[in-house]
């Protein structure tokens, strides 16, 4: 889950290969068990639960699994102890990279964190080195097919719904919010009906850097090593491909 969508493939998203769909899910049945050990199993007084749900729901995560990794999250026989990471860094050329984790080994996680970077001409930096690009914000895309509301129609409801932005790409709808009012614009486009390709709070940048060819190939090299890693849950930075 690297960037946001402005540089996702969304096609490429829609058709995830099943291994790929798998590691993917269980990186987010751990960030259930996160949200559920810090506010309980009942998404309507836990918001951050609430919120992982939406992200686990928009990228295909059968309901029975979501329900599942609540069950076991809240059951007095788990014993997994995850605590959330955040590494910052600078890839090729000085692109600015965010690493959210989780972990039951914080050593284990830097050294591998460090390694990717190291690996593709990055170093991984201090806490505060890069953040100050960015600002968390909710980012929700839609797919143009998967509704049948206008351009205009929806523009209103996400905008009247307190959303700070609506843009139109060429496959999708994309909608920016603060991270306070993530929970409400989200929640009232769940009322029309509409599905989400993305659902999610991460770190949009505010500025953005060009690669050359050579550069591109080592970022995305350094974003795959990344995603790779099991206790990396996101990747955010601000290549602009």
């Amino acid at each position: 889950m690297s960037g946001h969508s402005k540089w996702h493939n969304i096609q490429a998203k829609k058709g995830k290969a099943d291994a790929a769909r798998g590691k993917a899910f269980t990186k987010l049945g751990r960030e259930l068990l996160i949200a559920v050990k810090a506010g309980g199993p009942d998404p309507a007084g836990n918001s951050k639960l609430k919120d992982v749900i939406a992200k686990c729901k928009a990228a295909n995560m059968p309901n029975d699994t979501i329900n599942n990794a609540i069950k076991k999250a809240s059951g007095a026989g788990d014993t997994a102890n995850y605590e959330e990471v955040v590494y910052e860094g600078y890839g090729p050329n000085g692109v600015a990279v965010i690493v959210e984790g989780s972990t039951d080994n914080r050593n284990r996680t830097a050294s591998d964190v460090r390694h990717a970077f190291d690996k593709c001409g990055g170093n991984l930096g201090t806490t505060g080195c890069v953040s100050y690009l960015f600002e968390r914000k909710g980012i929700i895309v839609i797919d143009k097919e998967a509704t049948d509301k206008g351009e205009d129609d929806l523009m209103m409801l996400v905008l009247e719904a307190g959303a700070e932005d609506f843009s139109v790409e060429e496959e999708c709808y994309e909608i920016t919010t603060s991270s306070e009012d993530f929970s409400v614009v989200r929640e009232a486009l769940e009322k029309e009906g509409l599905e989400f390709l993305e659902a999610e709070i991460g770190m949009v940048p505010n500025t953005y850097v060009s690669l050359d060819e050579k550069g591109a190939e080592r970022m995305q090299r350094l974003i795959d090593m990344l995603d790779d890693l099991d206790d990396v849950m996101n990747v955010y930075h601000n290549w602009e491909e």
